[in-house]
């Protein structure tokens, strides 16, 4: 999981203003940081701005080379986590990477069915930091458009979804049990976004990271028991029928007192406005 937003947006903000929408009423390079533990399968067609972000040449074919996950805001633009595409996750540099596509509509990576799409360009935050964890965001612009229905609205700055206590769910296709048991299909957890204090008390500056509640979102279970693991990182976290973070990092999966931490949406949005009102 991980990391603040850039403060050099310009760029992120030229590929997804189209994106903003009026809110709705194994032996292989490691996997990052993200897994929903705790969770169920659900069904993709129910969920379909959950994508999965993969490469076969990195991570092999056994789950269609699925790394981490994504979500669809655009037809062609798909949000994930910067550290998604680091040399550490990946283990070699991301322009060597020459098959890097998203799968979407499929319910078992190991089946046929629904379709893969090559990623024609790929912006990273460049001011992502992986000792804080801020600024995880990277956004794939993809090689053919997506069906409109699989786009999820963004929730912008002061939408109720933020709001400690609101439920969500957290979707992904990486490891269910903290183990290094990874899932073949979509699975989601139901978490609740958290207060603020409650982070910034687990995670006040350590080797896991530091919370900043301008640009992070906290979500998960006071107790421990479901969150987000290994495989599930810039997967999409859903509350109110919109997205308001990727899963970025966290302490262990699903352990009490350690909620999973996510890059904040409205953040990206508040950053995106001014650029995006100019192009209007």
């Amino acid at each position: 999981m991980r990391r603040p937003l850039s403060r050099r947006l310009s760029t992120a903000a030229a590929l997804v203003a189209a994106a903003v929408v009026t809110p709705l009423a194994a032996p292989v390079p490691a996997a990052a940081d993200g897994v929903v533990i705790g969770g169920s399968p659900v069904q993709v067609s129910d969920s379909p701005w959950a994508v999965a972000l993969a490469s076969r040449d990195r991570f092999g074919g056994t789950r269609a080379g699925q790394f981490c996950g994504g979500a669809v805001v655009s037809p062609t633009t798909v949000l994930t986590a910067a550290h998604c595409l680091s040399l550490e996750v990946l283990g070699a540099p991301l322009e060597t990477v020459e098959d890097l596509h998203i799968i979407a509509g499929r319910n078992d990576l190991r089946a046929a069915g629904g379709r893969e799409v090559a990623v024609r360009s790929v912006w990273v935050n460049e001011e992502y930091d992986s000792f804080t964890n801020a600024g995880d965001l990277a956004i794939l612009t993809l090689d053919k458009p997506l069906p409109k229905d699989h786009v999820i609205p963004m929730a912008p700055v002061g939408d109720r979804a933020y709001e400690a206590g609101t439920r969500a769910q957290v979707y992904g296709w990486g490891d269910t049990t903290g183990q290094g048991d990874y899932a073949r299909s979509l699975r989601a957890a139901k978490v609740q976004v958290l207060a603020d204090t409650a982070c910034e008390a687990a995670y006040p500056g350590n080797a896991d990271g530091t919370y900043l509640r301008s640009v992070m979102l906290c979500a998960g279970e006071v107790e421990g028991g479901r969150d987000a693991c290994q495989g599930d990182s810039g997967g999409p976290l859903v509350a109110r029928g919109r997205l308001i973070g990727l899963v970025s990092w966290g302490s262990g999966c699903g352990q009490a007192g350690s909620p999973g931490v996510y890059t904040r949406i409205s953040e990206l949005l508040a950053r995106m406005a001014p650029t995006a009102a100019k192009g209007s």
